[in-house]
C-alpha cells in the first residue's frame, strides 16, 4: 500500500510580513523547493516587535539550497 514518508521542515528565513514572505516563497518554488509559511499574529498587516513575522519553512534536505537562494536574492 501507499506509505507516507514524514519529512521534517526547517526554518530558513523569517520574513517581516506576508508580502515579503510570498515573494520569497515564489522565488523558492520557482527553483523547485516546496515552501510552507508559518504565520505569527498580525495587527493590520504590520510587523510590530516580531508580531506579523512569517517563518519560511522548507523540507530539511533542501534547507541549505533554500538559504543560498534567499541570500542571492537579497539586495
Amino acid at each position: 500500500m501507499f506509505e507516507q514518508q514524514e519529512t521534517k521542515l526547517e526554518k530558513v528565513y523569517t520574513a517581516s510580513g506576508q508580502f515579503q514572505a510570498h515573494v520569497i516563497k515564489g522565488k523558492l518554488e520557482s527553483e523547485g523547493i516546496p515552501v510552507l509559511l508559518q504565520y505569527e499574529s498580525q495587527i493590520f498587516g504590520l510587523t510590530v516587535d516580531g508580531m506579523g513575522a512569517v517563518r519560511i519553512m522548507v523540507p530539511e534536505p533542501l534547507a541549505e539550497r533554500a538559504k543560498e537562494i534567499i541570500t542571492r536574492a537579497e539586495p
